[in-house]
């Protein structure tokens, strides 16, 4: 393996770790969240975490890379490719979830129940940020000329379940 590899790699079984640590401690939901996202936020790997194949993206839709799920289902890590314009439906999820930006610009906006629109936000490279179920409704949309990657953590094996997303809204 390449020096560049084996570093991934190392980086990578860090990120497991603490991630494991965090999920270990069985806080509530938004407690985890924000434990994970302490964690991702020390530990946010790069691109090149993902082949350069990988880093392209679908035309279709992002693209979702699965980094690693751990053997009893507690978390998974997956890598969420955007080329430019594309863009999530409304939606909320069924449990906990932190994402950090590794390359790009990934536009936020946060609705509330009610489906007003209540924040927005640029998360740009280096940028973390998690929650949980209720208060989680929200849409993602690559605004910027290139692709944007992120790193999710989300509380569940979600290779199993199919999707993080609980529901979409109209």
């Amino acid at each position: 393996m390449s020096a560049t590899v084996l570093q991934s790699v190392d980086h990578m079984d860090r990120l497991i770790a603490g991630v494991r640590t965090a999920v270990d401690r069985r806080a509530d939901w938004s407690h985890t969240a924000s434990s994970v996202a302490d964690v991702l936020r020390a530990g946010l790997p790069g691109p090149d975490v993902l082949t350069p194949e990988q880093r392209l993206g679908a035309p279709e839709h992002a693209a979702v890379h699965t980094l690693h799920v751990e053997s009893d289902g507690r978390f998974s890590i997956v890598a969420v490719v955007w080329r430019p314009g594309q863009i999530t439906p409304i939606h909320d999820h069924t449990t906990w979830c932190v994402f950090g930006v590794i390359q790009g610009v990934e536009h936020e906006d946060v609705y509330d129940a009610d489906l007003n629109l209540i924040g927005q936000s640029d998360n740009l490279v280096g940028d973390v940020n998690g929650f949980a179920p209720p208060g989680d409704i929200h849409r993602v949309h690559n605004t910027g000329d290139e692709v944007a990657i992120s790193i999710h953590v989300y509380g569940t094996d979600i290779t199993r379940i199919g999707s993080s997303v609980r529901r979409y809204y109209d």
